[in-house]
């Protein structure tokens, strides 16, 4: 079995020296644009880590593909059996609200599945990582611990993370029939995953379709070597393989002992909502 080992120490490097990049920009009164389309805001920082992260994986492995947010080809999908995928900055409105909760994504895909994860969030110098199948750790204030998901079943004493920003209904929805009362806000979709691979939460809901596999391939790889799950919201996982980029069925993050009970609830309320066919 390929301990890719290499993949993922070279990964957390250069997670670490994008997150340096990140953190000096955010030192400075940087300008806000809006991406076309209406995709949300884009700083220097996300095109800046961008470009680094890119060059710096083309560089350590010439042969594989690269699909990155902010890069203009994202074909690489489809053409490579490995595939690299890269959010260089997840949580822009987190980066321009200066409330810390960004991170930096970098992911491996091989053969469509998710198999290497690093998400890193410089504020706080916080980082996940793991490959599936062989465990992960997360290291923060110099210490690091193995991560492994919760054990918690009772779908009433779930710990919801929901983002800080647009509250849906069908989220409301879940929480009134699962009987959830715990809830705790946070930024970036790694973050979140963090927060469940560590055992801080159990359950994670992306209910929009405006998401894409940059913003998942790390956290999904993350909480897979914890022992977690994480579909589209009918539950069943997304591939990497190019077929499609857009995550149009929503999200769906959970401990493995709960998620037999929360996956139909939650793609109930997704059909009545017109997310699942």
């Amino acid at each position: 079995m390929t301990s890719f080992g290499t993949e993922l120490d070279t990964a957390r490097r250069i997670a670490r020296e994008a997150g340096a990049l990140l953190l000096q920009v955010y030192a400075t009164p940087f300008a806000v644009e809006n991406k076309a389309g209406g995709m949300g805001p884009v700083t220097e920082a996300d095109t800046r880590a961008n470009a680094l992260i890119v060059e710096a994986l083309h560089r350590a492995f010439p042969g594989d593909g690269v699909v990155a947010e902010e890069s203009d080809d994202n074909s690489a999908a489809s053409r490579f059996e490995r595939c690299w995928f890269v959010d260089p900055l997840d949580g822009t409105q987190e980066f321009v609200h200066r409330n810390g909760e960004f991170a930096i994504h970098i992911g491996l895909a091989v053969g469509g599945q998710p198999v290497v994860g690093v998400v890193y969030r410089p504020v706080g110098d916080l980082l996940y990582s793991g490959v599936v199948g062989q465990g992960g750790f997360v290291e923060a204030a110099g210490e690091r611990r193995a991560l492994r998901v919760s054990d918690v079943a009772e779908p009433s004493a779930l710990r919801l993370v929901v983002s800080r920003s647009h509250r849906a209904k069908l989220t409301d929805q879940v929480v009134a029939r699962l009987g959830i009362t715990q809830e705790r806000e946070s930024g970036s979709v790694g973050v979140k995953c963090g927060l469940l691979a560590e055992a801080a939460a159990d359950l994670y809901l992306h209910v929009s379709p405006k998401s894409y596999r940059w913003d998942n391939c790390a956290p999904e790889a993350v909480l897979r070597s914890a022992g977690g799950i994480l579909t589209d919201l009918g539950g069943t996982p997304y591939r990497y393989d190019g077929s499609e980029l857009q995550n149009v069925r929503g999200l769906l993050a959970c401990n493995a002992a709960a998620f037999p009970r929360v996956q139909p609830v939650v793609a109930t309320f997704a059909r009545e909502a017109g997310l699942l066919p």
